[in-house]
């Protein structure tokens, strides 16, 4: 992935860290001897498609968002405006939010407890070398005006 020296300097695809962990701890699971919840299969899959669902109705409406004000959404792009509207009233990640729910969402609907277990550590990844790296670029490039969001909106939810 290029980046361009106008942007947060994130040098991979964040979606393919969720994506990569996904499948690695799904793959695990052929080779442990913990390969199950436990719970009735009915289950796993209503929840799992209830998260998915979520995740995927706030990627689009935060994605929608940043087309409709011309921003980019890739970190290794400009960014060139603060989005403070839809999903980012509540959250200001809420892509990466939507990412963690679909990840849920499959690793459950799959009945991955490896998968779902991996989790937090996608999440830590993402805060470290992904977040921490927008945030340092949008204070530099908005200054006051992204310091008063960042104040009044939490980080994930």
């Amino acid at each position: 992935m290029a980046v361009e020296p106008d942007s947060a300097g994130v040098r991979f695809p964040p979606p393919f860290v969720y994506l990569g962990a996904l499948l690695l701890g799904l793959a695990a699971e052929r080779f442990v001897t913990l390969r199950s919840f436990g719970i009735d299969w009915r289950l796993l899959v209503a929840t799992g498609a209830l998260l998915f669902v979520a995740g995927a109705a706030m990627m689009l409406a935060a994605a929608g968002l940043f087309r409709r004000l011309g921003t980019n959404a890739p970190p290794s792009r400009p960014t060139t405006q603060i989005a403070t509207t839809g999903p980012y009233r509540w959250s200001r990640n809420p892509m990466y939010l939507a990412m963690a729910l679909i990840y849920a969402g499959l690793a459950i609907g799959f009945d991955g407890p490896i998968a779902f277990a991996l989790l937090p550590l996608v999440l830590i990844a993402i805060q470290t070398q992904v977040i921490a790296h927008e945030e340092r670029y949008l204070e530099d490039k908005f200054g006051e005006e992204y310091r008063r969001y960042k104040a009044d909106v939490r980080r994930w939810f």
